[in-house]
C-alpha cells in the first residue's frame, strides 16, 4: 500500500530503512492511527506518525516534509536542498555581509 511512500522518502535522500518502512506499516495495522476520515486515518495523525517512525534526526524534517507533500498533495519538489552550495558562493556571500 505505501511502497511507493516509501520509495518516494528514499528518493528524497532520506535514511529510511526497511525496517523503520515495516514499524510504521505495524503501527498502522495495531491502530495507533484512529479512524477519523473516510479513508481510515486522518493525513495529519499519519503524517505525525510517519515523522515519529520514519525520521530519526531533526534535519531530516524538512526532506520528510517535502516528500510527504510530493507523494500526498502532489507537490512537486522544487528544489534539490541536499546538494552542496559551491564554496566561491559561500566566500561571496562572506564577503558582502561581513566585514575584514
Amino acid at each position: 500500500m505505501l511502497i511507493d511512500f516509501f520509495y518516494t522518502l528514499r528518493a528524497a535522500k532520506l535514511p529510511v530503512s526497511v525496517k523503520e518502512y515495516l514499524t510504521l506499516l505495524e503501527a498502522l495495522q495495531a491502530g495507533v492511527v484512529g479512524p477519523k476520515s473516510v479513508d481510515g486515518w486522518s493525513l495529519d495523525d499519519f503524517y505525525h506518525l510517519g515523522r515519529t517512525v520514519l525520521v530519526k534526526d531533526e534535519k531530516h524534517y524538512d526532506k520528510f516534509d517535502r516528500a510527504f507533500s510530493a507523494y500526498f498533495k502532489g507537490v512537486e519538489m522544487v528544489a534539490d536542498f541536499t546538494k552542496e552550495i559551491p564554496a566561491d558562493w559561500l566566500r561571496k556571500i562572506l564577503e558582502n555581509e561581513l566585514t575584514p
